[in-house]
């Protein structure tokens, strides 16, 4: 878990805007019940098989791991690297995660379904994301038989993902539009063509650090392939809209954007105290400086790195025990000093 994983890389197009594209696939087979109805057992036989099928799949190098008999901290850390969900970690009984080394690949087992197929990229690369997650769950069905109708599509445990199973997912980062109180159009624009705005975490948590993902809400009745192209047709028009905002900004108000990047910059690098939410605030408005080429110290992935590490369970990992929420403050504050003094 000490490398950053290619998606926090910087390196995709359109990164000084899109943190990453996501596109998971929730299958299930037929042998067993959806998981809301399965026996601690079954549920416990399921896991071991899917894990078995994963390493036998030629998908490419996993590790596979046994969420049941990892610590709460581990979980937590592949929580905060977007790796699992946070219902994954939290579960209970038998589960699992096989997980690709580069971190752009992780096969969540007994999660909502029986499995959970995920590919991230750095930056906007929905084409790529979607070839690379194509091949894995063809060469999963060609082994597994997956709970299929001709009328319905897959069959998944909540009626939303049926269909495809497929979700689309497009973490922007867009600092311009929440400081001109232009992110309401976005919103009412997506709702429209029936794409949904979720929080960093996903489904059900809100945004930290001016970060939003936007998200396919249908999966039913619309091929894989019409999912991708709403996605790749609307969010470049985002990230346009963010881009122009920002020059607005530095055209009409120059100073006042340099001295909110260079206050952020401060506080992070002076502080002794800083809690999670504060350091992606000022991390991002630090972020936003960048791309506009206001600091020159720091590049997309040091900063990208921080957001990571300055996460509470990653933040216990670099400390080497559990840390109540003062020590974790305290703790986060010289992990940022420690770092902008080396710039």
């Amino acid at each position: 878990m000490s490398e950053l994983g290619e998606w926090l890389a910087g390196s995709g197009p359109d990164s000084d805007i899109v943190m990453s594209t996501r596109i998971r696939l929730a299958r299930n087979v037929i042998r067993y019940p959806f998981l809301s109805r399965i026996e601690p057992e079954k549920k416990s036989e399921l896991e071991g098989f899917l894990r078995r099928e994963l390493e036998q799949s030629g998908i490419g190098p996993v590790d596979y791991q046994n969420l049941d008999e990892a610590s709460q901290l581990d979980r937590d850390c592949l929580v905060e690297r977007h790796l699992i969900s946070r219902d994954h970690a939290n579960g209970r009984g038998d589960r699992g995660v096989a997980l690709e080394p580069r971190g752009t690949l992780s096969v969540m087992v007994n999660e909502e379904d029986h499995l959970r197929i995920q590919v991230l990229r750095s930056g906007f690369e929905p084409n790529a994301a979607w070839r690379h997650i194509l091949e894995v769950d063809q060469a999963l069905e060609a082994r597994l038989d997956y709970a299929f109708s001709p009328d319905y599509g897959y069959l998944t445990a909540c009626p939303s993902n049926v269909g495809t199973g497929m979700r689309v997912s497009v973490m922007l980062h867009l600092p311009a539009l929440v400081i001109t109180k232009k992110l309401q159009k976005v919103f009412n624009a997506v709702s429209k063509i029936n794409l949904a705005v979720r929080g960093f975490f996903g489904e059900g948590t809100h945004s930290q650090g001016d970060f939003y993902q936007i998200s396919n809400q249908i999966t039913l009745g619309r091929s894989e392939e019409e999912i991708l192209t709403s996605i790749s047709d609307y969010v470049p028009s985002i990230v346009e809209f963010e881009r122009n905002m920002r020059r607005r900004l530095m055209g009409e108000n120059k100073r006042a954007v340099e001295d909110r990047v260079w206050r952020a910059f401060g506080l992070l690098q002076q502080a002794r105290l800083i809690s999670s939410e504060e350091t992606m605030e000022y991390l991002s408005a630090v972020r936003m400086g960048v791309n506009l080429g206001i600091i020159e110290s720091l590049t997309i992935p040091e900063i990208n790195e921080m957001f990571l590490h300055t996460q509470p369970a990653h933040l216990q990992k670099h400390c080497g025990r559990e840390l109540d929420s003062s020590e974790r403050d305290a703790s986060r504050a010289e992990f940022l000093r420690d770092r902008f003094s080396k710039l």
